[in-house]
């Protein structure tokens, strides 16, 4: 079957997001443009690095190109809204792509399904037939910054860390390595 690849130049909307309780969550990433929304599942760690590395970029982008990137997010592409219902993946991220199309100045996020196999890397942002499917979103430098700060507060929005090992706590208690195996519990973590 010919590869499939979802390509949004101007997207209304392109956010991470989660579906489930904090410690028991679904990592998704959406994109929108006008009726056609993809939704992907991705792990937790993948929206982290692709948060950090559009950072980077955004960052090598100012100083290579002179692009202009603002600082903080404008108003106006502040998401704080939940994820388009009803949310169907399409598939599973394995490997992640970054550039920028100097031409459009747009930073271009490709996000390629899980293969069992190893991914041939000039597949990655290239429209050749074959490869797994993927999703292209293109972002202006603004869009970029404002999916980054998002990610970044979805990941953080989740069980707070043991003050001890910095494991996950979960709401029953902890089992800390740093406690000889004895359960600690969520109350005196709160109380510390």
């Amino acid at each position: 079957m010919a590869r499939v690849i979802h390509v949004f130049r101007q997207p209304d909307r392109f956010v991470a997001g989660t579906v489930g309780e904090p410690g028991d969550r679904t990592f998704y990433l959406q994109a929108t443009e006008d009726v056609r929304t993809v939704s992907v599942t991705i792990e937790k760690q993948q929206v982290q690095v692709l948060a950090e590395r559009l950072a980077s970029l955004l960052e090598e982008i100012v100083a290579r190109f002179g692009a202009e990137v603002p600082e903080t997010v404008p108003d106006d592409l502040v998401d704080v809204d939940p994820l388009e219902v009803p949310v169907e993946e399409e598939f599973r991220v394995g490997t992640m792509g970054l550039g920028w199309d100097a031409e459009t100045s747009a930073v271009v996020i490709e996000l390629l399904a899980m293969t069992e196999g190893e991914v041939d890397e000039t597949v990655v942002l290239d429209d050749t037939e074959e490869g797994p499917d993927a999703v292209r979103v293109f972002l202006s430098p603004a869009a970029a910054r404002a999916f980054a700060e998002r990610a970044d507060r979805v990941v953080r929005a989740g069980r707070k860390p043991c003050p001890l090992c910095g494991e996950p706590l979960d709401p029953e208690g902890h089992i800390c390595p740093r406690q000889n195996g004895y359960r600690r519990s969520t109350d005196v973590a709160d109380e510390s």
